[in-house]
C-alpha cells in the first residue's frame, strides 16, 4: 500500500473524470456505493435525487471513468437487475498543474465540501439526538489555525494517513470488534491568504 494512498483509494488524476465527479448526483452515487455496497438505479435514485433513468446514465458515465463497475448481483437478488458497485472504498485527487485541471479539481473540491457541510448538517438534525451520551460526548468539532510550510503541512496530512488507516481497512477485512460502529471523520483544510 502505498504511503501516499494508504487506504487504497481509487486515484483520479484525469481532469475530465474530476468534472465528472464533480456533479452531484454522481458524487452521491458513489459515496452511497462506497458507504453501503452495490445498487441497482432505481435504489440509488431516492438517495442521490434523481430518477432511475438518470441515476442510471450518471453511472454509467462515472463507469466510463473507471469510477464505479456493474457486477453480480448480492446473493438472493433479482438476477435481471444491474447492480452497481464502487471499484475502491474510496477516491483522492490531487490538483493537477495545468488550469484546466485545477478548474476541474476546484469544481470537485467545491461539490465535496458541499456535500461535507450537507452531511453535518444532516447528522446534527437526524442523528445525533438519538445517539447514546457516550457516542454523542465522541462527536467533535475543532477550528484550529496552524502555522506551517507546504512539506510540513504535507507531513501532518501523511501521518493523519497513516493513523487512520488501520480503522479504515479493518471494515473490509472483517476485523472490526464488536462493539465498532462507523464513525465519519471529515477533514477539510484550508490554507489562507499570507497577502
Amino acid at each position: 500500500m502505498s504511503l501516499r494512498n494508504p487506504y487504497g483509494d481509487f486515484e483520479v488524476t484525469d481532469p475530465q473524470a474530476m468534472r465528472a465527479l464533480a456533479h452531484p448526483v454522481r458524487l452521491a452515487a458513489l459515496s452511497y456505493l462506497q458507504k453501503n455496497g452495490p445498487a441497482t438505479a432505481t435504489q440509488l435514485s431516492e438517495h442521490v435525487g434523481a430518477s432511475p433513468s438518470v441515476t442510471s446514465w450518471h453511472l454509467r458515465h462515472l463507469a466510463g471513468f473507471g469510477l464505479v463497475a456493474d457486477g453480480p448481483p448480492p446473493s438472493g437478488s433479482d438476477r435481471r437487475q444491474r447492480w452497481w458497485h464502487a471499484v475502491a472504498r474510496g477516491f483522492r485527487f490531487e490538483m493537477p498543474d495545468t488550469p484546466d485541471g485545477a478548474e476541474a479539481a476546484r469544481l470537485l473540491r467545491t461539490e465535496l465540501m458541499n456535500q461535507a457541510l450537507e452531511s453535518a448538517q444532516q447528522w446534527l438534525a437526524e442523528t445525533e439526538p438519538h445517539l447514546k451520551p457516550e457516542w454523542s460526548r465522541l462527536a467533535g468539532s475543532a477550528n484550529t489555525l496552524m502555522v506551517v510550510t507546504p512539506a510540513e503541512a504535507e507531513a501532518l496530512e501523511t501521518a493523519i494517513e497513516e493513523l487512520f488507516a488501520p480503522y479504515v481497512q479493518r471494515r473490509d477485512a472483517g476485523q472490526s470488534p464488536d462493539d465498532a460502529r462507523p464513525v465519519r471523520y471529515l477533514r477539510i483544510s484550508l490554507p489562507e491568504a499570507t497577502d
